[in-house]
């Protein structure tokens, strides 16, 4: 009798705690990523390609790092920290399986602010080489890598708070034009900042508004007349070996660097988000905007107790990783392994490393931000109002600052999409048994094919271009499924933006001759009043996607400048029509290629 009670005790127990602890699991692998992917991993075929793209990696980690370091104004050491532990930790919370985490040039320049207005170089003078230092660099050395970890942690706490509070759902206002305006305009200043080291000139530390124009009108003056008496080739000095024991950074003057604070916090994940989400749409996997701040915020803050500058990932390191063919995020920690080898073995044979190499390594990894120059036409040709968005966000940053430039492309974004909303106008949903139909084919037997039509009735921006896109595939997966299973092919889609009504049926032999058919999608753009770049870029998209699952796509309606910006913007196959004047043409044309083999759909946005 006791144990039947002690059974029917622990089934209890079991039932009442069993849903919590899957709970706890499924939490655990959305918040710690590695959870998910490292169990899955397969040496056989992904180890061999990590390491190559590891190895690769490590050396523009460690170049770049001892460069954002200089950057930065710390000492060269402590960008190979910078190299290291962020890139680890944004390995076990990231979700960007080809990002490579580390130092990075923007937050570098924006955390030198601070660390040239509270440790300036004249204190430098003041202090001297104590042997009981950490690693035996100078106290002047200490007091400004201080600094920059303050900035670091502070940066973290914002973006942990960011994710805390789900800010990570309106990375929409970030739209790509703004971005690549940002990033090229704040890679313009890293470019200047180097200019002393390129020509071995001697130029005082300048930064705030018009910094830049100072900068040049300095430099020229330089190189004109010759200010210069020496020429000596300046070397990045002794690097000591090992890593400190950890620290926790200054708090005392976490509200003296609260502006560089928020500018890394900002930029730093604006420029991270852009990559991961590129890198998912390149490989085909999701990110998680909410989960990227916590990363990117733990990346900071974790990293800022143990000597390291502001972190993000960077577009070269980046394109390595997708150069060198790297599988998954192993690639990132293979390569923080040969950066560890260097902090205790090689370190001190790079003393003789010229200075102005490090600021040609700066230079040449801002390739990829400077040559976004080129999207000026792209946007010319799609949508010139971007287009005006990108070169007033390029110069706001020139001007001001990379932060400030960013605030003000996402407002200006926001304030031209509320003054466009109201002008636009709205279709009622057409007659959905005037779109029935059927197709007899030349084989015996006749064959039913599905036409999908979407009316797209809205405006298509930046604000719901990607609720749109979601939908249309989920239309498509849901018919995919559907198919596969034999089951009834009319159903009700429905959703915020898509209302898919069906009104044909299907008997089992019918839908079993369906299973291996592919069926039409006809996007009906007669009521697309207005767009962007951003929903330009989703269009296309969508097509790509529905090629890769045989569904083919036709465009009905469409403006001429949406034709324009299509064409212009992603390379669409020419060998088949794809935009049609109107939805009977395009019905008519998918019959001519005898590719209707259903019932017609009809979904309205």
């Amino acid at each position: 009798m006791t144990g039947a009670k002690r059974k029917r005790k622990n089934m209890l127990w079991s039932k009442v705690h069993s849903p919590q602890c899957e709970d706890i699991k499924q939490w655990c692998r959305r918040r710690l990523p590695i959870l998910e992917w490292a169990p899955r991993y397969n040496l056989k075929e992904n180890l061999l390609p990590d390491t190559v793209s590891g190895i690769m990696l490590a050396v523009q980690q460690v170049t770049q790092g001892l460069a954002f370091a200089i950057l930065s104004s710390v000492h060269p050491v402590f960008g190979l920290y910078g190299s290291l532990f962020p890139a680890v930790i944004y390995a076990i919370f990231g979700m960007g399986q080809h990002v490579a985490t580390g130092t990075f040039a923007l937050t570098s320049l924006i955390s030198a602010n601070a660390v040239e207005r509270l440790v300036p170089q004249s204190n430098q003078n003041l202090t001297t080489q104590s042997n009981s230092s950490v690693l035996g660099l100078s106290d002047f050395e200490l007091q400004r890598i201080s600094v920059a970890a303050a900035v670091s942690f502070l940066g973290g706490i914002i973006q942990v708070a960011m994710f805390v509070l789900q800010l990570g759902s309106a990375t929409f206002l970030l739209t790509e034009p703004v971005i690549s305006a940002m990033t090229t305009g704040a890679a313009t200043h890293v470019v200047t900042s180097q200019v002393k080291y390129l020509l071995g000139m001697k130029i005082p530390y300048i930064s705030g508004p018009l910094g830049f124009f100072y900068i040049i009108a300095a430099s020229f003056a330089c190189y004109c007349t010759n200010m210069e008496n020496t020429y000596g080739l300046e070397v990045v000095g002794h690097i000591p070996r090992g890593i400190p024991p950890p620290r926790a950074p200054p708090m005392n003057i976490l509200s003296a660097v609260i502006t560089e604070a928020f500018g890394v916090a900002l930029v730093g994940y604006a420029a991270s988000l852009a990559l991961a989400q590129g890198s998912a749409k390149k490989f085909k996997y999701s990110v998680d905007d909410n989960q990227e701040f916590l990363a990117h915020g733990l990346s900071n803050v974790i990293s800022s107790f143990l000597f390291c500058i502001p972190s993000a990932a960077a577009m070269g390191r980046t394109a390595v990783l997708y150069s060198t063919g790297a599988k998954t995020q192993v690639a990132c920690l293979i390569s923080c392994i040969f950066v560890l080898i260097v902090i205790y073995a090689i370190g001190p044979l790079l003393y003789w490393l010229p200075m102005c190499v490090l600021a040609s390594i700066i230079v040449v990894g801002l390739k990829g931000m400077l040559i976004q120059f080129r999207d000026l036409k792209k946007y010319w040709n799609v949508d010139k109002i971007d287009w005006g968005i990108w070169v007033s966000t390029y110069v706001f940053t020139i001007c001001f600052a990379a932060n400030v430039g960013l605030l003000f492309g996402v407002v200006c974004t926001i304030a031209i999409v509320i003054g466009r909303f109201p002008r636009s106008m709205t279709l009622s949903i057409k007659n959905m048994k005037e779109m029935e139909f059927k197709v007899k084919t030349e084989i015996d037997e006749e064959m039913l094919r599905q036409v999908k039509i979407i009316s797209v009735n809205n405006p298509l921006v930046f604000l719901n271009a990607k609720k749109f896109r979601t939908d249309v595939m989920n239309i498509i997966q849901k018919e995919n499924v559907n198919s596969q299973a034999l089951d009834d092919i009319s159903k009700c889609e429905q959703n915020t933006l898509l209302n898919s009504l069906s009104n044909g049926n299907c008997n089992e032999e019918a839908s079993q001759r369906c299973t291996s058919e592919k069926y039409s999608l006809i996007l009906d753009c007669s009521g697309l009043t207005f767009f962007d770049s951003s929903s330009v870029s989703m269009l296309v998209e969508i097509y790509m996607d529905c090629n890769s699952r045989s569904v083919d796509v036709s465009l009905a309606n469409c403006t001429a400048s949406l034709i324009k910006a299509m064409k212009y913007y992603g390379n669409l196959d020419s060998e088949k029509p794809i935009f049609f004047e109107s939805v009977s043409a395009a019905i008519s044309n998918s019959y001519s290629n005898k590719n209707l083999n259903k019932l017609c759909d009809h979904s309205e946005l």
